[in-house]
């Protein structure tokens, strides 16, 4: 399969985000938890959307590639400001995430 090592980072970087989220809501200060859960849903959604373009055979995706690995990096800052462990594994997903995204481009 084409892309294949980028899909199945975007895929592991949807399932930690959408983790994530999840599991914010259950913390005992969920306020303190909105930036998290709102960054780890877009991020998800946005990586979701570029795994399905991935699977087709259209090309001209490099500035969602690019937008993918903002919003992973910033899912990334935002989880690292957290000690719960559904944040540090979400943090590190998303970084490997746009590592694969960067040298997709590169």
């Amino acid at each position: 399969m084409r892309n294949e090592k980028m899909i199945h980072a975007l895929g592991n970087c949807i399932n930690k985000c959408n983790y994530c989220g999840d599991a914010c809501l259950d913390e005992e200060n969920v306020k303190m938890m909105v930036t998290c859960i709102r960054t780890d849903k877009v991020c998800a959604e946005v990586c979701s959307t570029l795994n399905q373009l991935l699977a087709t055979d259209y090309k001209d995706v490099d500035d969602l590639i690019k937008y993918c690995i903002k919003v992973c990096n910033a899912c990334a800052d935002e989880c690292e400001k957290h000690e719960h462990d559904h944040c540090k594994e979400c943090a590190q997903a998303c970084r490997e995430c746009a590592r694969v995204c960067e040298a997709h481009l590169a």
